[in-house]
């Protein structure tokens, strides 16, 4: 037997995430994003809106994973606004002055070839 150590039910922690790890927890919902082959689902939206709206033991591991993911986002997201940490700062589209289109490296393969 081993032991091992779980939160309370009602226990509450409450974590200090810097911009760093929001940055980090942000890319990590895009690669689970990427892997969940939305180009095969009727209505993205809806998707999306059933994944956070099921139950938790109904989604597969990327919807879980998701979920979770998104949850603590949201929840940065919630407390950056309340305590105003937010910093605005303009951002040049397609078609504006001085607009630079991003360069997008390609995932490699691993193949040497």
């Amino acid at each position: 037997m081993i032991k091992v150590k779980e939160l309370k039910d009602d226990a509450m922690i409450d974590v200090k995430v810097n911009k760093s790890y929001y940055m980090m927890a942000k890319a990590a919902s895009f690669t689970i994003l990427k892997s969940m082959d939305l180009e095969t689902k009727e209505n993205p939206d809806e998707y999306f809106k059933t994944i956070m709206n099921d139950k938790y033991e109904n989604l597969d591991d990327t919807q879980r994973a998701f979920y979770t993911i998104i949850l603590l986002l949201a929840e940065i997201e919630k407390q950056a606004t309340e305590n105003n940490l937010y910093v605005e700062k303009e951002v040049l589209e397609p078609g504006d002055e001085g607009y630079v289109e991003p360069i997008i490296e390609e995932e490699s393969t691993g193949d040497s070839n």
